[in-house]
């Protein structure tokens, strides 16, 4: 009998864990798209002078590149939607601040790494883009409440573009809400292994146990972490597998049966990548 107790056990933690981990089990059109894809990390930057990262001028490149383009968003004090991945400014603009404590005013009179570079609208980067690329768009959140703000304003804009997108995050209540008020889009948990001393949180994410909330069509998980189980046992049960980020041409070449869908930066893919 003991041993049928234990085996029951087993048997219901192995169906929470699947509960908790399974993808969505749709197959969205779209991840079609997502096939065989680079996609420039923060625009195609650093490649030639002042074009920072999440620039405009960075943007334009990605796009005459013919490259997709992955980018960040973030809602500002007077609930605006700006393009930059940081919480703070500092490492970008040399400023202290957190730009989600920032109005759009003040956010504009800052420029990008020493360049004429300024942080851009998220209107103003898709007016930039309009459909001539595919987008792959992060959501930054770590909570309920810029989640409820973040998602809604970000969505007003996306209701009316043309293009193909993808939006992921690693804050799972944000793919939650798209799950709840966009089933149409195509939505990725972000990922990865993360350190020892990370949050609990964070470790779980990396388990891949809170899908339950997101139900994710891909998992973008750092590439150098792709052995881990969860994120194996994800794409095992039918997410497509998105891969970051990419710093060289060999890595990338040598990932692309795992990752079909390659997020990177410093180099130019080759068209025979693609």
């Amino acid at each position: 009998m003991v041993f049928l107790y234990i085996a029951i056990v087993l048997l219901v933690i192995i169906a929470i864990y699947l509960f908790l981990i399974f993808p969505a089990i749709r197959r969205h059109p779209d991840r079609k798209l997502m096939e065989n894809m680079y996609i420039a990390h923060r625009g195609l930057h650093s490649l030639k002078p002042n074009t920072p990262e999440n620039s405009m001028a960075a943007f334009r490149e990605a796009i005459e590149a013919g490259i997709a383009i992955e980018t960040d968003i973030h809602i500002t004090a007077d609930n605006e939607v700006v393009i930059f991945h940081d919480d703070t400014l500092k490492r970008m603009c040399g400023d202290e601040r957190e730009i989600e404590k920032l109005t759009l005013n003040e956010i504009k009179k800052l420029r990008l790494a020493g360049t004429d570079e300024k942080i851009p609208t998220f209107k103003e980067f898709l007016d930039l883009v309009d459909g001539k690329v595919p987008l792959l768009i992060e959501f930054k959140s770590t909570s309920l409440d810029t989640t409820r703000r973040l998602c809604p304003k970000a969505n007003e804009l996306l209701e009316n573009y043309k293009g193909k997108y993808f939006v992921q995050s690693f804050f799972p209540f944000v793919l939650g809400w798209y799950r709840k008020n966009r089933k149409d889009v195509i939505r990725g948990q972000l990922s990865s292994a993360f350190n020892k001393s990370d949050l609990l949180s964070r470790k779980l994410l990396g388990m891949m146990v809170f899908n339950f909330i997101a139900r994710p069509d891909f998992v973008s998980y750092e590439y150098k972490y792709e052995n881990k189980f969860g994120r194996r046992l994800c794409a095992f049960l039918g997410a497509h597998s998105a891969g970051w980020t990419f710093r060289d041409k060999e890595t990338a070449r040598a990932f692309s049966a795992i990752f079909t869908t390659r997020i990177f930066e410093g180099f130019l893919p080759e068209t025979e990548d693609k």
